[in-house]
């Protein structure tokens, strides 16, 4: 079975539209999990939630979903602050209903195999759990063989025996120093997992950014996946 793991959308109809249709080259994938924060930053948060209602089952509370829902900037920086408040002023009512039905946890299985999926850590999810804090004690806590984190915007895989610790990147707004969209395919059968770097129009979407009123800082950041 393939499980594609998407995370940290944060608006980019641009980015997610190249994912999906990415994804229907490879064949498609039999689930499609997000782990958070499909609005904030871009300037298409209704479109992002249309689309993540449609094909991701489940789907994470972010926390910028969270600050969206419920008006609250004040711990973020300015830029993120603004473009909180921006979407909160403009997602309809079937987005706001779909945020708030999710939760900061999902638990499911895929093939027999327990998964966990938060947007930050197990704890929080404002919590950044790197590449290099992901520890095999995580799968414990967290009671599953596949623990799925995102808030990142970094990918990485760690294997342990006990399972796999998979944070797919982001597909709106990579910081690893690649500009390009980030998911992961995971091969349930061979516990194979790939992260999948891909292009797409980032000069349409950091333009939307700004016709769209918001910072101009966050459009130009996408060039530089940062």
């Amino acid at each position: 079975m393939r499980l594609a793991i998407l995370s940290d959308i944060h608006s980019n109809i641009h980015a997610l539209k190249a994912v999906e249709t990415e994804l229907k080259g490879r064949g498609g994938a039999d689930v499609v999990v997000c782990a958070g924060d499909t609005v904030g930053y871009g300037a298409f948060p209704n479109e992002c939630c249309r689309a993540m209602s449609s094909i991701s089952k489940p789907t994470a509370l972010g926390n910028h979903d969270r600050a969206v829902l419920d008006q609250d900037s004040s711990f973020m920086n300015p830029y993120a602050a603004q473009a909180v408040l921006w979407t909160s002023s403009r997602l309809d009512d079937d987005s706001r209903r779909w945020l708030q039905s999710l939760s900061t946890e999902a638990r499911f299985k895929v093939a027999g195999l327990e998964v966990a999926m938060y947007h930050g850590s197990v704890e929080s999810c404002t919590e950044y759990v790197f590449e290099e804090d992901a520890t095999e004690s995580m799968l414990a806590r967290a009671r599953c063989g596949l623990l799925i984190l995102g808030h990142t915007h970094a990918p990485y895989v760690r294997r342990f025996p006990a399972g796999l610790i998979v944070n797919p990147g982001s597909v709106g707004q990579p910081r690893d120093g690649d500009p390009r969209s980030s998911y992961a395919l995971l091969d349930t059968d061979s516990q194979e997992c790939e992260i999948v770097r891909l292009d797409y129009d980032i000069d349409k979407a950091a333009n939307a950014i700004q016709s769209a009123g918001l910072p101009r800082f966050l459009g130009d950041r996408l060039s530089l996946g940062r």
